[in-house]
């Protein structure tokens, strides 16, 4: 009986060891498929569930991206572009540099649920500066959409009526958090045609190479980093562009388009304006509607640009403004009230947090939550 009871006690430890051990193969099975490029056996980001949305992305349902399912490891551009159009895969791990081809700009459209993520350093670049053959990537008529801890790089300005790095196009609920644009050939990151409930977080916007003199569109200098809205004949946009930039930075070789908007609702907060080759940061377009809060604008000119003085409301509140030169002022209408609540920042704290270490850019070790 004695010897009985001892059986049963070493089964039940057995039990109890089986599962930990499968669990630690499992996790060193991920380790090597992320080394070596394979897609992984179980999920190498965490639950999105528990990276709740904020901001306008919060709204409208949310934005939860891909869910919590296994991530696809990508690491050359032809896999990229077969997770990214595949609508069966619905989260995506980018690992190392993946180099865009002369004119295979990815077209990203009509899905619903999908994340986008890189691991630590990931890339995707392009160095073609042409008219039709730059860009990195078209996101167009799709929802609740993640991208997430990339650096998107382009080959410079150019005024050439290029590409920008990343379109979003008639897309709703769409979280961009942790990424870095910066060197797009028309501009970094556009959003346009009716796009709506887009959070931006975590973002840095930078121009680090020279641009491309004698464009044919008559510029030499075209580094403008962000327009939302594409003209202000645009009328369908009317009633869209609901957009919250939030702890993002536009770093050293920003221009101008910091961003632009026309018709949106777009929340300006705890952001962070550095670049001494700013000509303009914000701008305030055809019936804008703008809640600037608790920013930090630091040797810059014309923080605030009301451009043709068209604005609907031009709100702005709380900001530190350090060794600038032209308008710090709105036009005297206050904004929307942001139906969401963020944890906004004292200005005098946004260039710290900000500039940290796991601060704006693509800072973090991959699909990890950001804190707002």
């Amino acid at each position: 009986m004695r010897n009985y009871f001892f059986i049963c006690l070493m089964a039940a430890a057995v039990a109890f060891t089986i599962p930990a051990c499968k669990k630690n193969q499992i996790n060193q099975a991920d380790d090597a498929a992320a080394i070596t490029g394979q897609a992984p056996t179980m999920p190498t980001a965490i639950v999105e569930a528990a990276c709740p949305s904020k901001g306008w992305a919060s709204q409208n349902g949310g934005t939860t991206g891909g869910g919590d399912v296994a991530a696809t490891v990508v690491t050359t551009y032809a896999a990229l572009k077969s997770a990214i159009q595949n609508t069966g895969v619905k989260v995506i791990q980018v690992n190392g540099t993946i180099t865009i081809p002369s004119g295979g700009r990815i077209s990203f459209q009509d899905q619903t649920g999908k994340t986008l993520f890189g691991s630590s350093g990931a890339k995707i670049v392009s160095t073609d500066q042409s008219k039709d053959n730059s860009g990195l990537m078209y996101i167009k008529r799709c929802n609740n959409i993640i991208v997430r801890n990339i650096i998107f790089e382009g080959p410079g300005a150019y005024d050439v009526d290029g590409q920008d790095n990343v379109t979003v196009d008639a897309c709703n609920n769409v979280w961009v958090d942790h990424c870095e644009f910066r060197d797009g050939v028309d501009g970094n990151f556009d959003i346009k045609n009716t796009s709506d409930f887009v959070t931006v977080s975590y973002t840095k916007f930078a121009y680090q190479k020279s641009p491309k003199p004698d464009g044919p569109g008559g510029s030499d200098d075209h580094r403008f980093s962000n327009l939302i809205g594409s003209g202000d004949n645009v009328t369908p946009d009317r009633g869209h562009f609901r957009i919250t930039f939030v702890r993002c930075w536009w770093a050293q070789g920003c221009v101008a388009r910091m961003p632009r908007v026309r018709f949106g609702k777009v929340h300006i907060v705890n952001n962070l304006f550095n670049s001494t080759a700013s000509k303009n940061c914000i701008q305030a377009g055809f019936e804008s509607d703008l809640l600037v809060e608790a920013n930090a604008f630091e040797n810059v000119k014309i923080p605030i640009d009301l451009m043709e003085n068209n604005a609907t409301a031009v709100q702005v509140k709380n900001n530190l403004f350090t060794s600038v030169t032209g308008n710090t002022s709105g036009n005297g209408v206050n904004a929307f009230t942001p139906p969401y609540s963020l944890t906004v920042l004292n200005a005098s704290s946004v260039k710290a947090t900000v500039t940290a270490s796991n601060g704006a850019g693509a800072t973090l070790s991959g699909n990890v939550c950001s804190s707002l």
